[in-house]
């Protein structure tokens, strides 16, 4: 399960403590119509949110905002878009039908799938360091886009598919794997070399093995050099990894597939770092220890290109240093930073090295809350820079030449993120955002003024543009649900939930979000449904648009009340509230959801016997293990693509929070659902997608067999051909069609 797709509903008996509710609103917007939305309407074109931009970025000269946008009649087809800041004038920038839109590699297919990304024509574009051209990867082949003449030129690049290309740093080079091997072009003179040679089989260099891709966050495996004057990349042994021949099964027919699978426990892939020179085109190994049994979760090169510096994580990753090589001696690495905790480190992206001074920021959990530090390049701490109990989500921008540090965090409320700053010396942190929300800024390279990806739930994603103090200066996308925007005939049947807190067992308090029906009657008691995640890394009780939430607002117009809390082991609480799960999942988690139901029988509107607990990939497990485990609090449960047996998921996310099987034995058979089967008694409904290759089928299909061996009743639906996301309009819509109807018959008389 990944960190953003996991959905658990554990429970057991915390205590309900206090309830406070901050009411965002318990009406219906005013604005919009009262067209009731359909399960059809939901994921059609064009897409309610309206237009919402993706891949934001700002020239290097700051004169142009760019980003991709989906077509009215197919919100998944993406075109490359501009907007002048000087007159605030769009235009459509490249038409995605002018490049050859072809078939994905089975490489590429799987890279998307991990990187969350859904979609056909323009998906990721590169600006060149001049601000001329643009590098647009697509379909495997590659196109460079002349800004002022507007012309197209597809690059001459051979045989085969393209995947992970970039421009170099100075825009002089295009770089790009293909057949496990890195190539580099030079546009110069159009040259291409093969900057390695080895790669095939069970050798792949540059690239990112299954579990840095799904687990660390970490796409690529090569990092140019500043000056372009070398690459950085991985060279990854998968040869001892078990190999699996996993069937995915589509409509037409069932594909078998041969995957190297770390399942917990077993071996992992062995990986090198190496330092290839441009002009000779030979490889330095650095020395990464005698221990081969560990993680290289993130590589930086320092601004002055000499050094170049790496994460090691040990493989129980309770341990996690930052070291640092110089190329003239680079089999000697020193220690600069060493993380180390009882639990596990959670990995971050902020690692920055200052140009200015030999200084970079750090960004640790030591004091039990995410905060940012100051370190000099000895590898002595400078200065702590955020403190408290709240956590930093990631640094922003630094601005070196005025001394401020930009960063998005939740200082102001757990359940919102905004734009802070801080000087860079140490002092006051200052709030420049406003508005309740989510706030995502994308920053120019060289200057401090920035985009604002805004959102909440009551606003659909919106775009502007802003000075350093934070002040808007345009409107890139406003988004306004006015008479023309596509959620504006449903809108007004829109709900907004009442945000509370209630107490877990050991006192931490537990955020809730309740959303009330569409013409909600005080006198009437309604049947609730529970939609929960409930994993590590992951939040859902924010004031935040979410196209999940689409499906929600669906079953409000039906007359159901839906309930989310974000029980003990999500994020952005701290280490205290996180590190309860660790070596035993689905106990505490339950035991909040528990708690959660315990609140909602206090409520008069609440029909305490008819309560449904629902989520997908980790919510998919903590439906099964809620409705396992305490039968009297959930009447039925909708469990999506869970892992169901611990030891069937992989290496990095499972032994994080389970430990090694071998160590913990008890611990792994108590997280698994299977000692809980025999107290099933009713009310079950599982769906997987017959080609998961993250959270494999046979995580569902142990469940059918040991239901069926139990001689219990229950309902599943398989999807032919579906990934983990269970993508698509004509799936989801399938998909949801059939969650409505289950809960009609398990909730109402």
């Amino acid at each position: 399960m990944t960190k953003k797709w996991m959905s658990l509903a554990l429970m057991a008996v915390p205590m309900l403590l206090s309830q406070s509710c901050s009411a965002l609103s318990t009406q219906s917007t005013s604005v919009g119509g009262q067209t009731p939305l359909t399960i059809e309407r939901l994921y059609d074109s064009p897409a309610l949110a309206g237009s919402s931009p993706r891949g934001l970025k700002l020239s290097p000269d700051g004169k142009l905002v760019t980003y991709l946008a989906g077509r009215a009649d197919d919100q998944h087809f993406y075109d490359l878009w501009q907007m002048d800041v000087a007159t605030g004038q769009q235009s459509r920038l490249l038409d995605a039908q002018k490049l050859t839109i072809a078939e994905l590699s089975d490489e590429e297919k799987a890279r998307r799938e991990r990187q969350r990304i859904y979609g056909q024509g323009i998906m990721e574009y590169f600006w060149s360091d001049d601000g001329q051209t643009i590098l647009i990867p697509a379909s495997g082949n590659l196109y460079l886009f002349a800004i002022d003449s507007g012309k197209v030129t597809q690059l001459a690049i051979g045989e085969g598919f393209a995947t992970d290309a970039r421009l170099s740093p100075k825009g002089h080079y295009v770089s790009f794997v293909r057949e496990q091997n890195l190539y580099v072009l030079d546009l110069a003179n159009n040259q291409l070399t093969a900057m390695t040679t080895d790669g095939g089989g069970a050798i792949k260099n540059a690239m990112a093995e299954f579990v840095a891709q799904e687990e660390m966050g970490r796409m690529t495996g090569y990092w140019w050099a500043p000056d372009e004057s070398a690459i950085a990349y991985t060279r990854v042994d998968e040869s001892g990894v078990e190999l699996v021949t996993r069937n995915e099964i589509y409509a037409d027919g069932i594909k078998l597939t041969e995957q190297r699978y770390p399942y917990a426990g077993k071996t992992n892939v062995t990986v090198q770092l190496g330092v290839v020179n441009l002009a000779s085109k030979q490889t330095q190994w650095v020395d990464l220890g005698a221990d081969k049994d560990i993680y290289l979760p993130r590589v930086k090169w320092l601004p002055n290109s000499q050094q170049l510096s790496f994460q090691w994580q040990s493989r129980d990753q309770k341990a996690l240093d930052l070291r640092v090589v110089d190329l003239a001696d680079i089999k000697q690495s020193r220690d600069l930073v060493k993380e180390r905790s009882r639990a596990w480190i959670n990995l971050n992206d902020d690692l920055h090295f200052l140009k200015k001074t030999e200084q970079f920021i750090w960004a640790s959990e030591r004091d039990g809350f995410n905060h940012l530090y100051l370190f000099n390049l000895d590898g002595s701490l400078a200065k702590q820079l955020t403190q408290g109990e709240w956590a930093v989500d990631t640094v922003s921008f630094i601005d070196e030449t005025n001394q401020w540090l930009y960063f998005t965090g939740r200082k102001t409320k757990v359940t919102e993120r905004h734009l802070y700053r801080v000087p860079l010396g140490g002092g006051d942190v200052e709030q420049l955002s406003s508005r309740s929300g989510m706030h995502m800024p994308v920053f120019a390279d060289n200057q401090a003024i920035y985009l604002d990806y805004f959102n909440s739930l009551s606003q659909p994603p919106q775009i502007s543009l802003h000075d350093e103090q934070g002040e808007r200066l345009a409107w890139v996308e406003e988004n306004a649900i006015n008479k023309t925007h596509p959620l504006y005939p449903y809108f007004g049947l829109w709900q907004q939930p009442e945000f509370g807190q209630i107490k877990a067992e050991d006192g931490q308090a537990l955020q809730y979000r309740l959303f009330k029906p569409t013409n909600f009657d005080a006198s009437q008691r309604y049947p609730v449904v529970v939609r929960v995640y409930g994993g590590p890394h992951a939040q859902l009780v924010v004031n935040s648009w979410s196209e999940h939430d689409y499906f929600t607002q669906y079953l409000l117009q039906q007359g159901y009340v839906v309930f989310q809390l974000d029980n003990r082991g999500s994020a952005h609480r701290g280490t205290r509230f996180e590190f309860v799960i660790h070596e035993h999942l689905g106990e505490v988690e339950v035991n909040d959801q528990k708690a959660g139901v315990d609140f909602l029988r206090t409520q008069s509107f609440v029909d305490g016997e008819n309560i449904a607990l629902y989520g997908h990939s980790y919510g998919g497990y903590m439906a099964l293990m809620g409705l396992f485990k305490a039968p009297t609090h959930f009447k039925a449960a909708i469990s999506g693509a869970p892992v169901t047996d611990w030891a069937l998921y992989d290496t990095h996310y499972t032994e994080r929070y389970l430990g090694h099987p071998q160590t913990n034995a008890q611990g792994y058979e108590a997280s698994s659902v299977f000692p809980y089967v025999k107290n099933y008694q009713s009310g079950l409904l599982m769906y997987h997608g017959m080609a998961d290759d993250n959270v494999l089928f046979e995580n569902s299909t142990r469940v059918y067999k040991a239901l069926q061996d139990e001689g219990k009743l229950f309902q599943m639906i398989d999807y032919p051909g579906s990934k983990h996301s269970m993508r698509g309009h004509k799936v989801r819509t399938h998909l949801y069609r059939s969650l409505a109807d289950f809960l009609d018959r398990q909730l109402k008389p």
